[in-house]
């Protein structure tokens, strides 16, 4: 692409062009978050168990004392040795941020269908730190959208984000929120996929500052390593 090279006159009168169209976005994106704030909410009834390095846990015990609770769903297939790159490159940047968000009532877990010893092996070569339990077992990916079995995939009937039909992987990423009322009810608030996930990726926010970009030559994060294969 081509960049003409002006005065600095020039370029402030360019850059302000662009500033309005920025404020119109920041101030849409304001008013988008106050509607996702406000969705109706869905009591979660199931007694879904998770094993962790602690032992078997509910749901409402993954919170920590805290209201508000946010789970990724990684992509770890049972039987697979593969670790999705995507969700590497996401859960990259939980731990620093989940000491701020630790503070204001959001409590950050992990979550994968996989044995515990499986994650735990992940965990350690990737150096993170953030909870981490399995669901094995249970149908929590499978209710939440980012599992699907080997019939419904055959059938047609693996549905992700919304209405995207899967045509070969039993696992896909995804984030949910939950929050627990002083009655320990939990309510299931909002879930995101795919595309929706990117505003927790800070590095493409930095990248996306640049004239290069996120530099995806070969497709959408075709550059994307886990952090140790760089």
């Amino acid at each position: 692409m081509h960049h003409p090279v002006v005065s600095r006159q020039e370029w402030i009168t360019a850059r302000k062009a662009l500033l309005v169209k920025e404020r119109a976005m920041t101030h849409a994106l304001d008013a988008l978050r106050a509607e996702r704030r406000q969705l109706p909410r869905v009591k979660v009834e199931r007694p879904y168990i998770f094993e962790g390095p602690e032992g078997t846990c509910t749901l409402g015990e993954l919170f920590g004392g805290r209201s508000q609770l946010a789970v990724y769903h990684f992509m770890l297939t049972p039987g697979s040795d593969h670790i999705c790159p995507g969700c590497s490159f996401t859960v990259d940047h939980v731990d620093a941020a989940r000491r701020h968000f630790e503070h204001a009532d959001l409590t950050f877990t992990a979550v994968s269908r996989v044995p515990l010893r499986r994650i735990e092996e992940v965990k350690q070569r990737m150096g993170w730190t953030f909870p981490w339990v399995s669901s094995q077992g249970s149908d929590f990916n499978f209710d939440f959208g980012v599992s699907f079995t080997p019939d419904d995939i055959a059938a047609g009937r693996a549905l992700y984000n919304y209405g995207t039909v899967i045509r070969s992987s039993q696992d896909m990423f995804g984030v949910s929120i939950f929050v627990q009322d002083d009655s320990g009810a939990i309510f299931h608030t909002y879930s995101t996929y795919h595309r929706g996930i990117e505003l927790l990726m800070g590095a493409l926010n930095w990248l996306d500052l640049t004239p290069r970009g996120r530099n995806e030559t070969r497709g959408p994060m075709s550059w994307v390593r886990r952090h140790d294969e760089y």
